[in-house]
């Protein structure tokens, strides 16, 4: 733990909310996205957002969500304080960087080239900076002047729409659909829980159904894939057949479906590859058993392999092994096992991906609910990773190598994939 990176991150909110509205076709600014590609790069001890409140009054609910403190700074007296909040986030920056001798990455939310010399400074003081910023509203001087950049739009988890979608930008004065995108937000991220209880309770009751009659003889070749229920028992109970398994699974994955959580909370499967995978591409070194549940927690510190209905996070990743989702190796000591992600492959294996997905899918399939299919075929599967900025853009560039045919289908307002 002493080893790891402590962040601090400072948050000039009205440069990225207004970049992502005017650049991203008018989408909303989410911080979850940030959030989720700095647990990966070591443990926040501060998140800090400065802006004029009153124009962003709905955006509030999303930031203290992620437990971002809301520095008010009041633009309303004139032109003097027009740049009164980037002068506040540049003495708090100095201040921390003498005072926190523990914090020692600075993250700066901001494409806005006025905040170079604050960052030349802070690696003057033996600092490591990170940059976040919208790609089109960035100075070019910003990213150079940086230890890392990283831009918003190709972050994990940002959906940009495509430009011949052609969304319209919302005046800045509405804030109806602001409230609104941010209701449906908070809808889609309360009942989380409520899911990973209702998924434990589908393993439980799988595994004492198939446990009710005699086991076969090769119940026992299951056993270290088995999933364990809740209960505490003091008999151990007997290995669960593999037609238990799945029938958990698919009744864990209808859950998700009913609740439409296929975006907002992916299966678990799909976090830890998504997880792994920032990890292996932010370190050098092998990524272990215990920094990936480490990087998870981060992410969701309600987080239990317990939730799932495993006894321990190595009986999980075990589990994930066997089904071909990551591969383990020995680690450095016994019990903490290093774990990688299988080889993805090219764009063109991608592309076959797909076609076998939509092929499954009766020939056709809607765009929409497409990637999270392609995500329970491989869970590490990232259109951001083979160079897309998105999946609709993955798509036309299968269509272009004549893997599948793209055509807009009015009835059902959505692009219709066939193969």
């Amino acid at each position: 733990m002493d080893l790891e990176e402590r962040l601090a991150v400072f948050i000039d909110y009205e440069n990225l909310a207004l970049g992502a509205r005017e650049h991203l076709g008018g989408m909303q600014f989410d911080f979850g996205p940030i959030a989720d590609a700095l647990a990966v790069r070591g443990r926040v001890v501060a998140r800090r957002a400065y802006a004029d409140w009153s124009y962003f009054d709905e955006d509030r609910r999303m930031l203290t969500r992620h437990q971002v403190e809301l520095i008010e700074m009041t633009q309303r007296m004139g032109a003097s304080r027009k740049n009164a909040a980037d002068i506040k986030m540049v003495v708090d920056a100095i201040e921390m960087a003498f005072e926190r001798d523990y914090i020692s990455t600075f993250v700066m939310c901001t494409g806005d080239s006025d905040f170079s010399p604050l960052v030349h400074k802070l690696r003057e003081l033996n600092k490591r900076v990170i940059g976040v910023g919208v790609e089109k509203s960035t100075s070019r001087l910003l990213p150079a002047a940086c230890d890392e950049f990283l831009f918003y739009d190709r972050l994990e988890g940002v959906e940009v729409p495509d430009e011949d979608q052609g969304a319209p930008a919302p005046k800045r004065g509405s804030r109806a659909r602001k409230s609104g995108t941010a209701e449906r937000a908070t809808a889609q991220k309360a009942p989380a829980t409520s899911r990973r209880a209702k998924a434990a309770e589908a393993v439980a009751e799988a595994v004492a159904d198939a446990n009710a009659p005699e086991t076969s003889a090769d119940a026992p070749a299951e056993a270290e894939t088995k999933p364990a229920t809740r209960r505490r028992k003091k008999a151990e109970p007997a290995p669960a057949p593999a037609e238990a398994l799945e029938q958990a699974e698919a009744v864990i994955e209808a859950e998700q479906e009913e609740d439409g959580s296929g975006t907002s909370d992916a299966p678990m499967e799909v976090r830890v590859a998504q997880t792994l995978g920032d990890l292996q591409s932010s370190t050098s070194g092998a990524v272990t058993a215990s920094a990936l549940k480490r990087t998870l927690l981060r992410k969701d510190a309600t987080f239990s392999e317990s939730d799932y209905g495993f006894r321990t996070f190595g009986e999980f990743l075990r589990f994930l092994a066997d089904r071909g989702f990551v591969e383990l190796a020995p680690g450095p000591s016994a019990g903490d096992p290093e774990v990688s992600l299988p080889e993805q492959g090219d764009t063109d294996a991608a592309f076959a991906l797909l076609r076998d997905v939509v092929q499954d899918s009766n020939g056709s399939a809607a765009l929409s609910g497409l990637k999270n299919a392609v995500r329970k075929r491989r869970p590490d599967f990232s259109e951001k990773a083979l160079g897309f900025r998105g999946f609709l853009q993955f798509a036309k560039a299968a269509e272009a190598a004549g893997t599948v045919s793209l055509a807009w289908d009015d009835d059902a307002d959505d692009y219709l994939v066939t193969a």
